[in-house]
């Protein structure tokens, strides 16, 4: 299935369309006002879920997971648009508030988030390819609309192979 961008066609390898917008308007905001911070706390927490995941926790461990669990969601909040920060607490479920998570609760949390982050780090990267596509379409279009023999040598000009050197 193909779907139109501006003036690009774009088909992702699984056959679905990828939908981005390739010209700024005025309705358009940034989704990541801090994409570095996103990627430090992704891969914190991503690494974080990759050590817990082989180990028995202790109480005193999950009460600590659950805490950076917590902060990370805000950090990862104050980096988002107001519509990803909203569907990021969505998805989020807080922990109970009486008791420590159990270790599968806590896996299952950060495997949520990591999984969340993923897409969106694959839909950016869709984005940028959206946008790299349209720019070069763009500029293709330029290149097409150049009058006849523009960039060429005109009337008793030399050919390029028959130029003299460098002029200084």
């Amino acid at each position: 299935m193909e779907k139109e961008i501006g003036d690009v066609e774009i088909l992702s390898t699984s056959g679905s369309a990828v939908s981005a917008a390739t010209e700024p308007d005025d309705t358009e905001r940034e989704i990541v006002s801090e994409p570095a911070k996103v990627m430090r706390v992704g891969s914190m927490i991503k690494q974080l879920l990759d050590e817990v995941r082989q180990t028995e926790l202790d109480e005193p461990s999950r009460v600590r997971l659950r805490a950076i669990y917590d902060t990370s969601i805000e950090e990862l909040g104050s980096a988002l648009s107001p519509d990803l920060r909203d569907e990021l607490k969505r998805l989020a479920f807080p922990f109970a508030e009486d008791g420590t998570p159990t270790d599968i609760e806590l896996r299952v949390a950060q495997a949520q988030l990591v999984g969340w982050l993923e897409g969106l780090f694959h839909g950016i990267q869709a984005t940028l390819f959206a946008q790299q596509m349209a720019a070069r379409q763009q500029l293709e279009n330029m290149r097409g609309e150049l009058p006849p023999g523009a960039g060429r040598p005109g009337p008793g000009m030399p050919e390029p192979e028959d130029r003299p050197g460098t002029y200084l």
